[in-house]
């Protein structure tokens, strides 16, 4: 897999849940928790499954810092 991105997490699926559209899937990236909000076909058409290794993928233009 070649991607532009340079932000790329590898990581191992801990969670699917899949909602009428929508699906959370949590990747366990070195005991820190990732969670993508994805399609459902997009889990169906990755064949994703918990135990499987994954890469969260990050592209962001904007990171934003909040404080109380």
């Amino acid at each position: 897999m070649k991607i532009s991105a340079r932000n790329v997490l590898k990581g191992k699926v801990v969670e699917i849940q899949k909602g009428a559209t929508t699906a959370h899937v949590k990747l366990d990236v070195n005991g820190t928790i990732v969670t993508s909000a994805i399609t459902n076909a997009a889990v169906d058409e990755l064949k994703l499954e918990v135990g499987q290794q994954a890469y969260a993928v990050v592209k962001a233009s904007d990171v934003m810092i909040g404080i109380d």
